[in-house]
């Protein structure tokens, strides 16, 4: 006999979801990437702090903990409000996104590494909007 392993819908979900949070992971870091290939300078200055470099280290743990924070409050609405898990998601998500781009417009920094900065803001939001909520049927 040979055991062979069937994918459970949770299993599956469990699986694309996570595959999701690397996906706006690898996202970020490329955008990070291209930028730092261009030549953008990522120092930023936020006013009476040191200026700063953002790096790829920092890219990979911020674009991972929201990714993760995303997840589990979509795993929180859809335990304790599965009917409007989806759209309440999404909007909040999108809100997120919105009020993330507050920052970048009281920091100093060059034109190019602004919007670098902002694109991997976007690109989270895309990929987790589109992977992680369940599949309508």
């Amino acid at each position: 006999m040979s055991a062979t392993a069937v994918a459970t819908p949770a299993t599956s979900s469990l699986r694309r979801r996570a595959l999701a949070v690397g996906a706006a992971v690898v996202a970020c870091l490329a955008i990070w990437a291209i930028g730092a290939l261009a030549g953008v300078d990522y120092t930023v200055e936020n006013p009476g702090q040191p200026a700063t470099v953002i790096g790829a280290g920092a890219i990979f743990v911020v674009s991972l903990g929201v990714a993760l924070l995303g997840w589990a409050t979509l795993a929180l609405l859809e335990r304790f409000a599965p009917r409007f898990a989806r759209p309440v998601w999404i909007s909040l998500a999108v809100m997120v996104t919105l009020l993330s781009f507050a920052p970048l417009l009281g920091t100093e920094a060059t034109g190019g590494a602004k919007l670098a900065l902002g694109a991997t803001h976007v690109a989270v939001a895309v990929v987790l909007i589109a992977l992680l909520p369940a599949r309508r049927r």
